[in-house]
């Protein structure tokens, strides 16, 4: 199957008036997927581009890609108080809502699967499986100088933490993102609900990370803690290219009951 033609978003109004964009592939009356991405990409970028959509739908899936607030053709507010996790799982109830979906698997990487598990855990009768990749315990961007990524945009000092001028450089490639908007994100996410062994969903849930992750032992033991956890580790990849890996894909679809005929 050729990778089909992206449309152009239908938008979704958050509550706080946020509007959210949103991308539908395939039959909406095959069993739909929610596919959520990472932090600084986009719902095209991690799940469109690298081969997702096309496979899920292959595969007999309906896809429903999120462009998470602050990314891609989503509003992209300045204030940190729009960047919480309880909005973010809000946001993601609000497009099933929309779809009229009662329930649904779940397809999240980095950002958007640290948004999975806590949409598992407060939605557990909307969603009945769920793909994380690339999710730590705890909180990943703890270590990113908002302070000197604020300096940088104000007026262009070089940023001095080499994790935060990864994360901007990165950031600053992708086309349309606001850079003010991720700080603020960054910002207001601090200090929110964490995945972590207590709060674990009951869900069957598949984590993946790469062999090149730096958080790959964290993920493992995120896995190992949840209920009906279980653990694939994508070869050779480290936490940005991983959502690229058909060792990845494969894995996922087979874990939401994908026919090996369905994958070839």
């Amino acid at each position: 199957m050729i990778t089909p033609v992206a449309p152009s978003p239908r938008v979704v109004i958050a509550h706080d008036n946020v509007k959210i964009a949103t991308y539908e592939f395939g039959d909406p009356d095959a069993p739909t997927v929610v596919a959520v991405h990472g932090f600084a990409s986009s719902a095209l970028v991690n799940f469109h581009a690298t081969g997702w959509v096309r496979d899920l739908l292959r595969a007999g899936f309906h896809v429903i890609a999120i462009d998470q607030r602050g990314h891609g053709a989503s509003d992209k507010p300045q204030d940190p108080g729009a960047y919480t996790m309880e909005l973010l799982v809000t946001d993601v109830l609000e497009v099933l809502d929309t779809f009229m979906l009662d329930e649904v698997d779940y397809v999240g990487y980095s950002l958007g699967a640290r948004v999975g598990w806590e949409a598992a855990t407060e939605m557990p009768s909307r969603i009945k499986r769920a793909v994380l990749g690339g999710i730590p315990d705890g909180d990943p961007l703890t270590r990113f100088r908002v302070d000197q990524a604020r300096q940088f945009l104000d007026d262009g000092t070089v940023v001095e933490d080499r994790l935060t001028a990864g994360y901007l450089t990165m950031a600053g490639g992708i086309p349309n993102n606001n850079l003010g908007a991720l700080v603020s994100l960054v910002e207001g996410m601090r200090g929110g609900p964490q995945p972590h062994a207590a709060n674990a969903p009951s869900h069957p849930v598949l984590f993946a990370t790469g062999s090149e992750d730096g958080i790959l032992a964290a993920s493992r033991s995120l896995a190992e803690a949840t209920p009906n956890g279980t653990f694939f580790e994508i070869p050779g990849r480290n936490h940005f290219n991983a959502p690229t890996a058909r060792a990845f894909r494969d894995a996922a679809l087979g874990f939401l009951g994908a026919t090996p005929a369905l994958l070839e």
